[in-house]
């Protein structure tokens, strides 16, 4: 069998764990129900995060926050957290604080404002 004759129903539904909640759910449904492409497992550890207020196992958030604003915003990876971040700056002139999960921090200039801190 070759890589070109992989049908879809032959791959496995990932399965996601939560310590926490001491649960374990195989994401078959999720896959039937989002179709391929879907980001069945972003999706499922966004809701459950919702649901819980915690992620599923070695599920990390880029965690993005203003300096200036309260509240924040968490993404699960770079690009919507690097863009959210730019964005709010652009508007608002606020430095924004964008946190990788291995706790790298990068910080996303406000302006001209002297908002860098």
């Amino acid at each position: 069998m070759t890589d070109d004759s992989f049908r879809l129903e032959e791959a496995e539904a990932p399965t996601v764990s939560c310590t926490r909640c001491e649960r374990e759910w195989d994401l078959d449904d999720e896959l039937d129900d989002l179709g391929p492409g879907s980001h069945a497992i972003e999706q499922f550890a966004l809701d459950h995060e919702r649901h819980t207020g915690h992620y599923p196992d070695d599920v990390n958030p880029w965690s993005v926050r203003c300096r200036r604003c309260p509240g924040g915003e968490q993404f699960l990876s770079e690009r919507p957290a690097r863009r959210w971040a730019e964005t709010h700056a652009r508007h608002t002139r606020h430095a924004v604080r964008i946190e990788a999960p291995t706790g790298a921090e990068d910080v996303v200039s406000g302006g001209s404002d002297g908002d860098r801190s």
